[in-house]
């Protein structure tokens, strides 16, 4: 068996390196309305319904970037996924980090899109079926991957 290390500073200018690179197919960039460019925000939740209040946070702060005019996608894995039930979405509050249901409508109406881990998902029950009518799709780890490099800044919950 090999071992692979990984230089963790080398890493982190690789993938600055790749954020700065610019190709004639990239979007024009656009401001919101203080005049700070327009980013795409990435939120990955971890943290399902046994913390509510870091639950809500990570929805929280999506609903601000929506709010703030960015462009938003939540990647949600291990205990999250439980997060896009509607019996979830109806009882989870954090404490002083809202309503899960009021941040996730908020998210949705501002065209934020969910990505569930596919394999997180599995093994909790959740299908397909389950997402039916929200603006979700079960996803490997590859789409996490291409997420993190495809968007501007990436918080984590």
């Amino acid at each position: 068996m090999r071992t692979v290390r990984f230089n963790l500073g080398a890493l982190a200018v690789v993938v600055a390196a790749l954020g700065a690179t610019s190709t004639a197919t990239e979007p024009q960039e656009t401001r919101v309305s203080n005049g700070t460019p327009k980013a795409g925000i990435l939120v990955h939740v971890t943290h399902g319904p046994e913390q509510p209040t870091r639950a809500a946070l990570a929805f929280l702060v999506a609903k601000t970037a929506i709010d703030e005019g960015h462009r938003v996608t939540l990647f949600l894995a291990g205990d999250a996924v439980q997060l896009l039930r509607d019996s979830v979405l109806d009882s989870v509050t954090g404490v002083g980090t809202g309503r899960l249901r009021d941040h996730y409508d908020a998210i949705v109406k501002g065209g934020g899109r969910f990505y569930l881990s596919g394999m997180s998902s599995s093994a909790r029950g959740l299908s397909a079926a389950d997402l039916k009518d929200k603006p979700a799709e079960l996803a490997p780890p590859a789409v996490l991957l291409r997420l993190a490099l495809e968007h501007e800044r990436m918080f984590t919950y």
